[in-house]
């Protein structure tokens, strides 16, 4: 079997495993007392993750470079960022929404390079000048891997929104930030539910009043604690790695153009999602921010990332653009 045959396997292999794996994890959030099934969902994502890497080696091998010059390696090595930093969050957490979350995107992601990307830009290609440089593999990898890191940990907020919904949670702790040594516990604003209508009297006539909505269980206030702790490091994590990725472009960009910074849109829109995960560090760490709120702007920050990844692409201008439709 050569290079290119075995790609073309991996990457349909990658997809089939996710998709299962997917169905896996969201069996388990329904059917809870069926353990086996996170096991199984666990191993289908470890699976994909090494399918990944092995399509991406053999991408390696055949193209003589590191495979990131294009639509369809790079959406493979985000898809393999995200599987990666799966279990840095499993790890932190044994939650099943871990899984639930990162699970579709990745298959999200392998299913639009795998079936809707034209074949032409699915084949390997010698690199541009521009691109024939060792800063291809470590601007553009630390880049994408960043996206990754953001993207779980804006999954995990949104995972968090959508446990919590209809309840005014914030966290309270005695230090400000998030971490699992401080002393914390969850206020809820909301009132505790009315269980049965009351009956008032208002000028001798009977109104039933509407009860409030159930308040979050001990359970699932623990489990929102989790995601939140999870999503604040792991987005700690990926902007760092942003902040690295934007640097190293600059000094790329002056290598290479003679400028640090350009405004091309990419530029423009890089600097964009740092400010908007910045924003969400600021509010956690300095104003001391937490649960919903900057839960909100993690969830903003997930579209965010997609903009600067792929919207600016759509439009085929810039100096960054590998083009697709345009």
């Amino acid at each position: 079997m050569d290079l290119v045959t075995l790609q073309g396997l991996l990457d349909n292999v990658s997809f089939a495993v996710l998709f299962i794996t997917m169905l896996l994890y969201w069996s388990s959030l329904a059917f809870a007392g069926i353990p086996w099934l996170k096991t199984l969902g666990t191993t289908g994502m470890a699976i994909a993750n090494l399918c990944i890497a092995a399509l991406l080696v053999a991408r390696w091998i055949e193209g003589g470079y590191f495979p990131l010059s294009n639509l369809y390696e790079s959406l493979f090595f985000i898809a393999w960022g995200i599987t990666a930093m799966h279990f840095v969050a499993e790890r932190m957490s044994n939650s099943l929404w871990v899984g639930a979350m990162t699970a579709p995107a990745a298959m999200g992601i392998t299913a639009f390079a795998t079936l809707t990307l034209p074949g032409n830009m699915q084949v390997s290609e010698p690199l541009v000048p521009a691109l024939k440089s060792n800063w291809l593999m470590m601007h553009v990898s630390v880049m994408l891997l960043s996206y990754s890191a953001l993207m779980v940990g804006a999954l995990l907020a949104i995972a968090f929104l959508i446990i919590t919904r209809g309840q005014a949670v914030e966290l309270k702790g005695s230090s400000v930030g998030t971490g699992g040594f401080r002393d914390r516990k969850y206020i809820l604003k909301r009132a505790a539910a009315v269980t049965e209508p009351v009956m008032a009297s208002a000028g001798g006539t009977a109104v039933l009043e509407k009860p409030t909505k159930q308040a979050l269980s001990m359970q699932r206030l623990t489990l929102a604690d989790t995601l939140d702790n999870i999503s604040y490091r792991i987005i700690g994590l990926g902007f760092p790695l942003l902040t690295i990725g934007i640097i190293s472009g600059g000094v790329w960009a002056n290598e290479a153009w003679g400028s640090y910074w350009s405004w091309d849109p990419k530029e423009t829109w890089a600097l964009i999602t740092w400010l908007v995960f910045a924003a969400y560090l600021h509010a956690r760490i300095t104003k001391g921010w937490q649960g919903r709120k900057p839960a909100f702007i993690a969830a903003s920050g997930f579209v965010v990332v997609w903009i600067c990844y792929l919207g600016v692409n759509l439009l085929g201008k810039g100096l960054h653009s590998y083009g697709w439709f345009f």
